[in-house]
């Protein structure tokens, strides 16, 4: 193998494509990008057993094809410490070392044979496709990544569902505590089908899509999936298992409905919550006629806080309490100006919304569950 390339271009591939790769590896090639350099291209390939990261860069100096693994902390390491400037990489006959020369100097790094690296999970041919805007794809990981479970006994909890119709997809997380759905109405399958992304590769490819506006190509079956997008492949194993009826847990009743600004929400829950029990992070909204009362305190330290908001609310008179770290959450994730905050009693869920106008085609649901408010 014997190539050409400038090092800022092949620096930013490696580190997009580094962030698959485990601190802990079962199998030493695993800490090696594998490398192959065939008409034109040099792919770079990352991998966990798991989720496995591909990206392309075209090459246009290219003496002698070939593949080799290199080490991937040695390798990003020192071209960190480059400019932009072309450098040479050639492996030596027997392809245990590969040898990068520059200008005015030279390294020598060592290598593993690429028949050793494990290869990508294929799929199966009963398998569903669907395509994505990039865009629309960030959002909905962007809006429910934060809600997943971090759960040994529950393990399709720990990653988002796809719940794919013929008319709509919903993206759905949940932790038990808090609930959120994103539903678009411009995604659609000639069969309703669904899958549970993991968290490693949502995480993936919520950096890798913030960078690019395009259509991205889903290929799933029953326990892998297939993203394509760019000079991008990501192959990941899903979750198995059933995901829990969320539809069923969303309260459909609520007659108390209160409207305010998100942002005002948010600063104040913020301030007052940091006088709440730092086991139970409980704050307490008192409602009544276009007023809201946030407040918390702590007992064992005798502090205190609360703040008086005004809201549009012309419902029944509660006092209700969450726990501020969740509450916080969600709307910090929900990035519109108006909420509404919709409830039926103090010990049924709440549903938070988006509260205006807003895009047709799209639709946004969170949930909180209540905690005990003490008299």
């Amino acid at each position: 193998m014997k190539f050409v390339v400038s090092s800022t271009e092949l620096l930013a591939r490696l580190l997009s494509v580094s962030r698959v790769i485990s601190s802990k590896n079962t199998i030493p090639v695993l800490d090696n990008f594998l490398f192959v350099l065939k008409d034109g291209y040099l792919h770079i390939t990352a991998s966990d057993l798991e989720t496995s990261l591909k990206a392309g860069l075209p090459i246009e100096s290219i003496e002698e094809e070939g593949e080799i693994t290199v080490p991937a902390k040695l390798l990003v390491d020192s071209l960190k410490e480059f400019a932009d400037i072309p450098l040479e990489f050639k492996t030596n006959q027997s392809e245990t070392s590969i040898d990068i020369t520059w200008a005015n100097g030279s390294s020598t790094l060592p290598c593993m044979n690429a028949d050793d690296y494990p290869s990508i999970a294929s799929i199966s041919a009963d398998s569903t496709e669907i395509s994505i805007n990039s865009q629309i794809l960030l959002e909905g990981i962007n809006r429910t990544l934060y809600a997943t479970a971090e759960e040994e006994l529950r393990p399709v909890m720990n990653g988002i569902y796809f719940d794919i119709d013929t008319d709509s997809a919903t993206l759905v997380a949940s932790d038990a505590h808090k609930l959120v759905c994103f539903t678009r109405r411009d995604i659609k399958s000639e069969q309703k089908s669904s899958f549970i992304l993991p968290k490693k590769p949502s995480s993936i490819l919520k950096n890798l899509l913030s960078k690019i506006d395009e259509s991205v190509k889903i290929v799933f079956d029953q326990r892998n999936a297939y993203f394509e997008f760019e000079s991008f492949i990501l192959v990941c194993r899903l979750v198995e298992g059933n995901y829990p009826a969320y539809k069923s847990v969303i309260p459909k009743n609520n007659t108390n409905k209160l409207i305010i600004n998100r942002q005002d929400f948010l600063n104040s829950a913020r301030r007052v919550s940091v006088c709440s029990n730092q086991a139970s992070s409980l704050v307490k909204l008192k409602l009544s006629y276009n007023q809201l009362v946030i407040s918390a305190q702590d007992l064992d330290f005798s502090i205190s806080a609360h703040e008086r908001l005004s809201c549009q609310y012309e419902g029944d008179p509660m006092e209700i309490g969450f726990k501020s770290t969740f509450l916080v959450e969600i709307l910090t994730n929900l990035s519109y100006n108006d909420i509404s905050l919709e409830l039926s009693d103090p010990s049924r869920a709440a549903l938070i919304l988006p509260s205006g106008q807003n895009d047709p085609s799209e639709d946004i649901l969170a949930l909180i569950m209540p905690m005990m408010v003490s008299a």
